[in-house]
Formats: C-alpha cells, sequence, structure tokens
C-alpha cells in the first residue's frame, strides 16, 4: 500500500475515483474542494493498492500540525469504492497514520459523513476509528425527512404551509442569486450576527459549474422574494444549504409552502431531504425551536460525527 499527496496532476484520476465510489459527493470533486483553496491549505491524500490501483481518497486541509478532512467542506472522511473492505481499512488507517507522522503531522481530525449520503453500507471508517482510539469531541444532529414514507405535518407546519398557498406565492426554480443572498446576509446579522459561508460570487460560481447539484428555489410575491432556500443534490438525497425568509414571508408562510412544495412535488421521487444542523458549541446546544420547525415537516435526527486521533 502507498499513500502520496494529491498533486494537480492526478485530477481526473482523483474525480473518476470520486465518482464510481460507494460514499462519494459532489464536495469531494476538485473544481468544488478548490474553490476556497486560498482560506484552506489543501493535504488530500490519495491511497494506493499494492498492484498501483486507487484503493481510496482522502479530501483533507492541514493547519499547523493539524490535518482536517477537510476543514472547508461539510463532512469528508475516506472515499472508497465497494471493493472495501473492513479489514482493508484498518489497513487504510494505518498507512496514512503513518504517512502523517513522517509529515510532521501531530493531530488528524476526521468529519464522519452522515450515513443518507452513503450508495452502501460504509461503516468501515467508524469501525477503523474505534480501533485507533479516536476520540468523538464533537456530534451535530441535521433532521432529515425519509421520503417514501413520510411522516406527517405537526399541525402548526401544516397550518403556515395553507397560509402561504392562500397567500398565492410564485414559486420557481431562479438564477437571482444576488437578491437572494441580499435577503440571507440581512437575515443572518440581524438574527445571528454573521454571514453566510459563500459569498453571492462563490455560490453562482458553483452553481455554474454543478448545475445538476445546485439549485436556487425561491417564493415570490410582486416581484420579489420573500422566501428561498440553496438546494445541493447529491443521488437520492436533497439538503437545503441555506433557508431564508423574510419579515413579510415570517406572516404569511411563504418558506413552508416553499418547502412543502419541494417535499411534496420537486423532489418526491428522491430518499431523503435533509434540512442541515441545529445545533451549535460543537453539539452541545440544541436550538430546540429550530429542531422543532423541521421536525414539524416530519423530518427526524442524523448525526454528524466529528473524531480526532493524537498522532
Amino acid at each position: 500500500m502507498q499513500v502520496i499527496k494529491y498533486e494537480g496532476n492526478k485530477k481526473i484520476d482523483w474525480d473518476n475515483f470520486v465518482k464510481r465510489s460507494k460514499n462519494g459527493h459532489f464536495f469531494f470533486y476538485r473544481d468544488y474542494m478548490e474553490y476556497h483553496r486560498d482560506r484552506f491549505h489543501d493535504f488530500s491524500l490519495i491511497i494506493y493498492n499494492d498492484k498501483g490501483n486507487i484503493m481510496a481518497l482522502l479530501p483533507a486541509s492541514i493547519d499547523g500540525d493539524t490535518v482536517i478532512s477537510h476543514g472547508g467542506l461539510t463532512f469528508g472522511g475516506v472515499i472508497c469504492d465497494s471493493k472495501m473492505t473492513a479489514a482493508k481499512m484498518l489497513d487504510v488507517f494505518a498507512s496514512v497514520k503513518q504517512f502523517l507522522r513522517n509529515a510532521g503531522v501531530r493531530m488528524f481530525i476526521y468529519k464522519c459523513m452522515p450515513a443518507i449520503y452513503n450508495k452502501y453500507p460504509s461503516d468501515e471508517a467508524l469501525y477503523a476509528l474505534f480501533r485507533n482510539n479516536a476520540e468523538l469531541y464533537r456530534r451535530d444532529v441535521s433532521f432529515s425527512i425519509y421520503l417514501p414514507d413520510r411522516l406527517p405535518y405537526r399541525y402548526t407546519r401544516k397550518s403556515e404551509v395553507k397560509k402561504g398557498y392562500k397567500h398565492q406565492y410564485s414559486l420557481q426554480e431562479s438564477r437571482q442569486y444576488g437578491e437572494y443572498m441580499g435577503l440571507l446576509d440581512k437575515i443572518l446579522i440581524k438574527y445571528h450576527g454573521t454571514h453566510p459561508v459563500h459569498s453571492e460570487e462563490e455560490l453562482r460560481m458553483l452553481a455554474e459549474k454543478f448545475p445538476n447539484n445546485i439549485k436556487l428555489y425561491t417564493a415570490e410575491k410582486n416581484g420579489q422574494i420573500e422566501a428561498g432556500t440553496v438546494i445541493f443534490l447529491q443521488a437520492g438525497v436533497v439538503h437545503t444549504q441555506y433557508l431564508a425568509n423574510s419579515d413579510e414571508g415570517k406572516k404569511t408562510g411563504a418558506l413552508d409552502c416553499l418547502l412543502d412544495w419541494l417535499i411534496t412535488d420537486v423532489y418526491k421521487d428522491k430518499i431523503w431531504f435533509d434540512f442541515g444542523i441545529s445545533c451549535e458549541q460543537d453539539g452541545r446546544y440544541l436550538n430546540e425551536g429550530l429542531a422543532a420547525q423541521k421536525e414539524g415537516f416530519g423530518a427526524r435526527a442524523v448525526v454528524h460525527d466529528f473524531y480526532r486521533i493524537e498522532l
């Protein structure tokens, strides 16, 4: 087994392996990973078997003497295909750890991919983390709807959905990233004192590079966006990357009816509709109000785990 650091001349090989992997995501294509290369120093690894074929990838970045899988991505971890076994994954971890030690790395942060994204069972890495005495130090909780057998909406959500349809919002896929991100930024500053992770330019550029994976949907009235969401699509998973609801939209159910339209019509044939996390402080604080809104649509908990290994 051989571990090497990713270089640009391996881009085609990397992307082709992601495409055929059992737990890949469009996040892991190099064109996505490198849009913020100015903020994260790439330290991605390629693992080859004894025949010289790629058997696994590790998207990663480095910060001082700490390697993270990957600092600029929501989740990461070892990408593998259906040939991966539990025993082989133990060998992968042993080889990666030795490579990192030789590079002077002292801490390895591992962001697990939520199970809803896997094409096939892919918990070999979780077992390897246990065998390597990895410490679970953070657990975020997201909320997802199982679309083939949805749970009913709670009364409050059902009422807000009806209100939104009553106000006859125009619901559509949109390209108005500027207006939408302006609304989102105002909301995040007002209620959270922060800004979106992506700038308008970054999100527009990524949507152009990945038109089948990144889409914007809005609820409009009188030519103005009152609510919206950016959707990230990966195989059977629909993920709301951003949700925005104006003050007027909150009064009139704009976001609720938009979400209902996406859940019951646009993406009814997918498997999971994921609302994203509702916690802070490394998972130690649950935003119960936000969680209740998502659970009101019939979503239930899915965890994002974070481990660390001292080398």
